[in-house]
């Protein structure tokens, strides 16, 4: 097996006691990777993603994008355009950002949306890279829609320990097939060409393309 984000071949099996879907750890950067076998079709996931009723009318959800909103604030201007990566049926973010005086477009193409320009001065990818099956060419795809000292936030659960993850609710979602720990994010920063600007340890990293 190779891993689908730094295409090591220092991967092993991870057991998970009851579940069928099979498991994979990256020993060089930490990535835990559902095997493709068991990814389901495109069809069944975006019929998964449709019953998400996300929108800046729930308090609960708005309060959940803050987490990764209110740590990118700092870095960005109302001279800035950026793009939702993966923003789903029902964009919020870009709406909440509008309020704020930040220009926003939406992206994602199993929804029918298009991004209008070829480069941005930020990223936003919450709840998104988790489910990347090949996230070395999704993180590529970003990065090439990034300017040079853009900024790229991220909001994805990570996971801690290999024991934390045999009984950890991110997994159980089966639209998830890609999970990141802090040394992941380390490694992407490093390969990428990216400096952490922040990150929590616990869900969202705010990185700076250098």
């Amino acid at each position: 097996m190779i891993c689908t984000l730094c295409e090591s071949t220092n991967v092993k099996f991870l057991e998970v006691a009851g579940d069928k879907r099979k498991y994979y750890f990256c020993q060089s950067c930490y990535l835990v990777f559902v095997d493709p076998n068991f990814h389901l079709p495109l069809e069944q996931e975006k019929i998964r993603y449709e019953f998400h009723n996300n929108s800046d009318k729930d308090t609960g959800y708005v309060k959940f994008l803050d987490q990764v909103i209110y740590p990118t604030l700092p870095f960005l201007n109302s001279g800035m355009i950026g793009l939702d990566y993966g923003c789903g049926p029902n964009p919020t973010l870009s709406g909440l950002l509008a309020k704020l005086h930040l220009t926003c477009h939406n992206f994602d193409p199993l929804f029918g949306f298009s991004h209008p320009r070829q480069v941005y001065d930020f990223l936003f990818a919450t709840e998104t890279v988790e489910h990347f099956r090949i996230p070395k060419s999704d993180f590529l795809k970003m990065d090439k829609l990034l300017k040079p000292k853009g900024y790229l936030s991220i909001m994805t659960d990570h996971w801690e320990s290999l024991d934390q993850f045999a009984n950890w609710y991110y997994r159980r979602d089966v639209t998830h097939v890609s999970f990141f720990h802090k040394n992941t994010f380390a490694f992407i920063c490093a390969h990428l060409g990216y400096e952490l600007k922040y990150g929590d340890g616990q869900r969202v990293v705010v990185m700076q393309k250098l």
